[in-house]
């Protein structure tokens, strides 16, 4: 049986099955694609919610330090866009890093890369459904038409959000009232989802709160793609150009109103601030991969796909930075931790007609994202129906149209459903995850393949550096820098010393006494310097404190130490990923010594691991859960249907 679990596919079948069609009309995809339409895809998929919301949290941890994030990152993803391009060229047909996994490394590898793929596509669909109707609810009340009595069109709070964020924002808010905070100097997120949970219509106790548009707009795309390949790529490059032009635009403007004082500092909360955006900075890239599921539509496949993939990264890559750093530079990057963060920035400058043209154009960019995202979906589910582990009615292909017509429906379900109900960080960090563990794993198939002499190799590879020396030599340096600079946070690392909570997490956590305990204490510390407020804001008062005064407030009181540090196996936790990262790294290491890997693989590789890491255990845990339901399905029905298991 566990021969079984990893019999492999070969490239020669592979070719030779697309070749043949599959579904119950025979018939083969439209090849109607060109390194144009391939780059234009790659710009529509990357250029979206990162640019137009995801970058504004970024900012504010990082500050302008948080372009070197999004050039390591584009870096990271360059790593893996050759082992995509590499395996593209090599395996021209579709199912991206699902059908590389079951070349090099057999079938159960594969259905769990495919698994992981299903959520990355659909869970990232499910985010940018929610940011499109972020911006969507924004532009309709910023409508004005005086002849109509029109003062912006207003949908209610409950409309717009989902279940989770309005029940967190509900208790968030209770919790900073009873710390002493006046209801107006709460943030306006955090309004905007009580009033949501306050308003909402109720069936007995259960509170009906559910984002409608983004609904809307996923029906709208997903009937698009069932329409064909050439409407979705008109579609498409149309949205592309808009959204560039917007871009250039923000650029050119934005420039004559940059204050290189808000530079400074640079990286405000040091390098642990800047890594803090690992997240929301990566998926900004996701998507160039899905470029590689249209691989049967290309017209040269082998020659195009590696183009496409490259340009896409550049350009975003250049785009990115230059937005960071004009978004930085006009407002303190502390202010911009909003959802719409261009359109906020052109509002504190007073230019409104700018921020209604990004409003916009960002409904355009994000629609465009959609397109990609349920246009690569369908097309995983397609390969996976072909080889047998999902029902053949997956694979069936239209055939008027030439697309696959019931994947196409059933994935429009699966985003459509939970993008009414989920909360945006949550599905960020889940599609970050899923799309980090396809990179790492399509790097380590062409490690895998490096050395195989019965690989049938495409038009392009990977240019080969030896990484014997060069990778130990990386590790040491890495070494070295953890025990000079961040010599103390190396130390606590390794010791797993308490960590402080901050001001948000110690005030929430506290029940009414605890409260009342510690703003006597502030008042006993505002005593010392003659200055006692009237009414104390505890979570305020506490943010206003350097770190040091911080720390020395939190020793001092009295509550109890679970609730004022993280300690123990609660913060033991958080490390494990980077601990599987650092055992990888030694393994990594020791075959680049005795096996000669490939460098640039490896680099990707370890970028798109450390990458993971940097996403925190709880990730991690809806991650496995994920794939302990995949590989359930997979015994329950893959196993037995498999092509391979009936040959």
């Amino acid at each position: 049986m566990f021969e079984k679990l990893f019999r492999k596919k070969s490239i020669a079948k592979i070719l030779a099955d697309a070749e043949k069609g599959y579904g119950d009309h025979e018939s083969s995809l439209h090849k109607t694609l060109g390194v144009r339409d391939l780059t234009a895809f790659g710009i529509a998929a990357i250029i979206g919610a990162g640019i137009f919301s995801t970058i504004g949290k970024a900012s504010a941890d990082g500050g302008p330090a948080v372009i070197f994030l999004f050039i390591f990152t584009a870096v990271a993803c360059s790593f893996a866009a050759f082992a995509y391009a590499e395996f593209a060229s090599m395996v021209p047909v579709s199912g991206s890093a699902y059908t590389y996994s079951y070349v090099a490394f057999g079938e159960l590898v594969a259905w769990i890369i495919g698994w992981s793929l299903i959520m990355e596509y659909a869970i990232g669909n499910i985010t940018v459904a929610i940011s499109w109707s972020d911006y969507f609810t924004g532009l309709l009340s910023s409508i004005k038409i005086p002849a109509f009595n029109i003062n912006g069109i207003h949908l209610p709070d409950w409309m717009t959000m989902d279940y989770l964020t309005a029940f967190k924002g509900h208790q968030h808010a209770e919790a900073m009232i009873n710390a002493g905070k006046n209801y107006v100097n709460l943030d306006e997120a955090t309004r905007i989802a009580n009033n949501a949970w306050l308003t909402a219509p109720k069936i007995g106790s259960l509170h009906l709160v559910a984002d409608l548009p983004a609904l809307g707009i996923i029906i709208f795309i997903t009937w698009l793609v069932y329409r064909g390949m050439k409407e979705s790529r008109n579609a498409s490059n149309a949205m592309v150009i808009v959204k560039l032009a917007v871009i250039l635009l923000v650029l050119a403007v934005g420039v004559f109103y940059v204050d290189t004082k808000n530079w400074d500092p640079f990286a405000p909360n040091g390098v642990s601030g800047v890594l803090k955006g690992v997240s929301a900075v990566f998926f900004a890239y996701i998507g160039f991969d899905a470029i590689s599921t249209t691989a049967e539509e290309c017209k040269n496949p082998q020659r195009d796909l590696p183009r496409g993939m490259m340009w896409a990264i550049i350009i975003c890559t250049v785009l990115y930075v230059a937005i960071a750093l004009v978004l930085t530079g006009i407002v303190n990057s502390s202010l911009l931790a909003v959802g719409d963060p261009l359109a906020f920035v052109f509002d504190q400058i007073d230019l409104k007609l700018m921020s209604g043209i990004i409003a916009v154009s960002a409904v355009f960019a994000m629609a465009s994202v959609l397109l990609v995202f349920q246009m690569g979906q369908p097309r995983i589910w397609m390969s996976m129906s072909r080889d047998g582990l999902l029902p053949k009615s997956f694979s069936r292909i239209h055939p008027k149209y030439k697309t696959p017509s019931f994947a196409t429906i059933v994935v429009g379900f699966v985003v459509a459903v939970p993008s009414l109900f989920m909360n945006l960080t949550i599905v960020t960090d889940l599609c970050s995850i899923g799309t980090l563990f396809a990179f790492v794993l399509v790097c380590a198939g062409v490690l895998v393949l490096q050395n195989r002499p019965d690989v049938q190799r495409g038009k392009f590879r990977i240019p080969y550096l030896n990484s014997k020396f060069i990778v130990p030599l990386l590790f040491i340096g890495a070494l070295t820098l953890a025990f000079t600079l961040y010599k103390t946070e190396t130390v606590n690392f390794l010791l797993n010393k308490p960590k402080t909570n901050d001001p948000v997490t110690f005030i929430t956590s506290l029940s009414n006494d605890e409260l009342t305990i510690v703003k006597g204490d502030i008042k006993t510390a505002q005593s010392k310097v003659n200055l006692i407020e009237k009414n104390t804001d505890a979570e305020a008062y506490l943010n206003k404190l350097s770190p040091a005064q911080y720390e020395q407030f939190i020793a001092s009181s009295s509550i109890d130490q679970q609730k004022k540090y993280e300690s123990g196996w609660s913060l033991f936790k958080h490390k494990i990923p980077m601990w599987i990262f650092l055992i990888i790294c030694m393994v990594v290491i020791y075959y680049s010594i005795t096996k000669n890997l490939s460098l640039i693989p490896v680099l990707g590789l370890t970028s798109c691991l450390y990458m993971m890491c940097e996403l925190g255990i709880s990730n991690w845990i809806g991650f496995g859960i994920w794939l302990i339901i995949g590989l359930i399905v997979y015994f329950l029905y893959g196993y037995k249907h498999s092509k391979l298991n009936a040959s």
